[in-house]
């Protein structure tokens, strides 16, 4: 304590000058309107900007669990969806019984590994057979197909990419339906071959290409790219085209694991009749 004094008593003049600072400007301010406006528009903007900064910050910092919200409503969406297409009637007045048409369920993983530069490309997510996960099950993003789970662990699953070259997607032209088969040539992420459609075939620049229903492990009618070079092939029996990927492999977060609950059944009924 009486060091504390000491001090005072050593510092009293710059004490008692930064006392009568504070007051000055405290009687300036209160007593003359216009500085008083100038520091509290000041005072207001800095305080604004402030907040401004730290709802931003706390923005930011939300975007993961925001991002993890949207893709759970967009599995649900899928789902629906996908229930929806099998539920539609044709023109030969066909409709899918309840267990067909609720046949596919969706689960929401994030990506945590990704390749794209390779010839046979693969992703990491984290949902394995401790969510359900299985290999052969499809995978989708929220804008197109993505591949097929190969190897699962308990916490981890690794998907051969449509960036592979042993996987090929059954698709069909969303405009007429026809169908072909979709593949990757390993040259550019961004494009794969539509393959094996007839030169007799109607396809023009932009069709949307989606998944067609002649396969067990994707819904039909998700997409898979859209037409951006067409030309007839050398041999002049199929068209030579290629599409745009509906899916941004590049700047993939979260993808669908697609499960169809009657996979097993059809599978084996077909190996049963190949016999």
């Amino acid at each position: 304590m009486d060091q504390l004094f000491a001090f005072i008593a050593r510092q009293r003049a710059f004490i008692l000058f930064v006392a009568l600072e504070v007051l000055s400007l405290w009687l300036f301010f209160k007593y003359n309107n216009y500085p008083s406006a100038v520091y509290f528009n000041s005072a207001n903007y800095y305080a604004g900007r402030l907040m401004q900064v730290q709802a931003a910050a706390t923005q930011y910092m939300n975007l993961g669990r925001v991002n993890a919200g949207l893709a759970e409503e967009n599995a649900r969406l899928h789902a629906q969806l996908a229930q929806l297409r099998s539920q539609q009637l044709t023109s030969l007045n066909y409709k899918a019984d309840s267990a067909v048409a609720n046949r596919f369920h969706t689960l929401v993983a994030k990506v945590i590994n990704n390749s794209t530069s390779l010839s046979n490309n693969f992703l990491t997510i984290d949902k394995g057979t401790a969510d359900g996960v299985r290999p052969g099950m499809g995978v989708i993003s929220a804008t197109g197909v993505v591949g097929k789970v190969k190897v699962c662990s308990e916490h981890f699953s690794v998907l051969t990419s449509v960036l592979h070259s042993e996987n090929m997607v059954s698709s069909k032209i969303q405009r007429n339906g026809e169908i072909a088969s979709a593949k990757w040539d390993g040259v550019s992420p961004d494009l794969i071959n539509l393959l094996y459609l007839s030169r007799y075939k109607s396809v023009k620049l932009g069709d949307t290409v989606v998944t067609s229903d002649l396969n067990s492990v994707f819904p039909g009618g998700v997409p898979v790219g859209y037409v951006r070079q067409l030309k007839p092939s050398a041999d002049g029996a199929f068209w030579d085209i290629k599409l745009r990927l509906a899916t941004d492999f590049p700047n993939l977060s979260y993808v669908y694991v697609v499960d169809n609950l009657l996979k097993t059944e059809q599978d084996s009924l077909e190996a049963e009749a190949k016999k």
